[in-house]
Order: C-alpha cells, then sequence, then structure tokens
C-alpha cells in the first residue's frame, strides 16, 4: 500500500503494509513494545448486514502510509513526535476472521488481545463493526483489577439481542455491564435516532452509566466527560467512528448529523489519559464503501496515530 502517493512521494514514503510502517509482530505472545495494533475486519455479524465494515483496518492502514517516512517528525496535535521517546509499537496485522465462525471470531480476539495484555502491552484493536469490543474487554477480566470504559459513540449499544443475537454490535455495551471487572461506563457522543429503547436508556441509567450527549459537549466541552473518570483508574476507551461529525467522517453505516469534531475527541482522550490510565482503545465501525475521497480513512489514522502518541506518553 502508497496511500497518498502525492504526499507519500513528497515526505520520502515508499510501500509500507504496517499502520504508519511500524514493526511487524506475528508472535503476539513475544511482543516487544508497549502497544500492539490489532485488526479485524468483523467479529459478531448480524445475517443482515454480514462484515460491512470489511476492510477497515486495511483502508486505515493505507491512509496512515505517508507518515511511514515522518515518525521522528513534529506532530502538532501532540506538541512533538507520535513516540518521544522513539517507536514502542507494533503491528500485529489482521486476525482471521470468518463471517460465519462468531464464536471463533470472538475467541480469536479474546486471546490476542489476552497476549498483548500477558506482557504488560496495551492493545489497540480496529475493524470493523461494534462488536469487536465485546471480547476484547472480556479478555482484560483474567487482570485481577477493575475497569471503566469510555464509550465513544452516537449509539448507547444496550439493546439485549437483535434477532436472537446478544454478542452484536448493538449490545456491546451492555455485555460489558455485565463483566464484573467492568466497574463504571461513561459513554459520550449519543444524538439522534437510534435502535435504543426508552427501557435501554433506563436500564443503563440503572445499572449507573453516566451519559454526555453530543448535544451536551456542543454546549459545554467535554470537561463534563472527563470528570466522570476517576483519578487513577484504568479505563478501556472504546471509539465508534460515527460518534464523529459525519461532514469530517463519512465513512459509517449510519450518519447522523451533530456529530464530535476531531478536537473534542482527542482532547478526551487526552484529558482521561491526564487524570487515569488507558489501558485498551478499539476503533471501530469504519466503513470503506461509504468514505469520500479516503476523507474518513485519513481523519481515522490521524486520530489513531494521535491516540498512540498520548499512551506512549503515559508512566
Amino acid at each position: 500500500m502508497t496511500g497518498n502517493k502525492t504526499l507519500g512521494a513528497m515526505f520520502g514514503t515508499g510501500t509500507v503494509d504496517t499502520f504508519m510502517g511500524l514493526p511487524r509482530c506475528r508472535d503476539l505472545s513475544r511482543l516487544p513494545a508497549k502497544i500492539a495494533l490489532i485488526g479485524a475486519d468483523g467479529c459478531t455479524p448480524y445475517p443482515s448486514v454480514g462484515f460491512y465494515c470489511a476492510g477497515g483496518p486495511a483502508a486505515i492502514r493505507a491512509a496512515a502510509a505517508p507518515y511511514a517516512a515522518n515518525l521522528a517528525h513534529m506532530n502538532f496535535d501532540l506538541g512533538g513526535p507520535v513516540f518521544p521517546a522513539g517507536v514502542d509499537a507494533v503491528d500485529a496485522g489482521d486476525l482471521p476472521q470468518d463471517e460465519a465462525d462468531p464464536v471463533g471470531n470472538r475467541a480469536r480476539i479474546f486471546g490476542a488481545v489476552s497476549s498483548v495484555l500477558d506482557r504488560g502491552g496495551v492493545p489497540f484493536l480496529i475493524g470493523g463493526d461494534d462488536s469487536l469490543p465485546i471480547p476484547m474487554i472480556e479478555a482484560f477480566g483474567a487482570r485481577g483489577q477493575t475497569y471503566w470504559i469510555l464509550q465513544i459513540d452516537a449509539h448507547i449499544d444496550w439493546r439485549d439481542e437483535v434477532g436472537g443475537e446478544r454478542y452484536g454490535l448493538s449490545s456491546t455495551m451492555r455485555r460489558a455491564s455485565e463483566m464484573a471487572h467492568v466497574e463504571g461506563i461513561v459513554q459520550v457522543g449519543s444524538r439522534g435516532i437510534g435502535s435504543a429503547r426508552l427501557s435501554d436508556v433506563q436500564e443503563a441509567t440503572d445499572w449507573g452509566v453516566a451519559f454526555v450527549p453530543a448535544g451536551q459537549v456542543a454546549r459545554a466541552g467535554v470537561g463534563p466527560a472527563i470528570d466522570l473518570i476517576p483519578d487513577g483508574a484504568n479505563v478501556i476507551v472504546c471509539f465508534d467512528v460515527d460518534a464523529l461529525d459525519p461532514a469530517i467522517m463519512p465513512a459509517v453505516i449510519g450518519r447522523t448529523a451533530g456529530g464530535l469534531s476531531y478536537w473534542q475527541v482527542l482532547e478526551l482522550v487526552a484529558g482521561v489519559s491526564e487524570k487515569a490510565r488507558i489501558v485498551g482503545f478499539d476503533m471501530v465501525e469504519f466503513m470503506p464503501d461509504r468514505d469520500v475521497d479516503g476523507m474518513g480513512a485519513m481523519l481515522a489514522a490521524q486520530l489513531l496515530a494521535a491516540v498512540m502518541g498520548i499512551v506512549a506518553r503515559q508512566g
């Protein structure tokens, strides 16, 4: 992959097959870095849509290709290079997911994330639909700690089931709420009309979810959401790209006006990192078929690089 040939040639980038040209890691049980990027085209699909985000990880990697020759350059979003102490991340490639094997798909994500955690690393999972985070979050359960989830999403994902499927993309936060190691959930960016019933919202509220809708962010900024995360907490960030406004992120299945900006998302993640510790991150729901001139892929790559830089600066 070569990404944008004009910028790539200008910056001196050749052909790369990993995100930003990061070193390839083929055996996560021997992870040599702090951050491990793992791709997955899907996990637990609904029959009506299948793996509709297939190719998402590849598109995001392609958009990051122009960065490959410039990892040591200034990143003004971070105030320094992405990795200030030298590259401390690897790309493990994509898992061999199969639409007909949801149980195996979940097991492969669980296993890959577990391998990263066993080595003291931070998993970055990119996809792929929003069922991917369920086994990722589950993998943290064997660590003997408790976790908070920061979900950044246009939808709340609290359906108990859809068409009899309980592990699909509309049930992610409800499944997370049932895991004993999940202590709290803060959900930021909800807006418009989605699949949530009034009963879903009430049950989430009764569980203890703190909602910060996109309209509240527009009026008051991200500070109130950051304040909801306890000091020193271990935080898993679940980022659905449809949290972003479709004017800048068209590559989603459910475009809804009034979404967050790039800076609001970045400042939210950075603010949480300053008071707590980000221990896992996922970026899901990128749909290449709906992108416009690669604009969404470019934004996803820029944001993913910035979040890696934020995590690289922790501890």
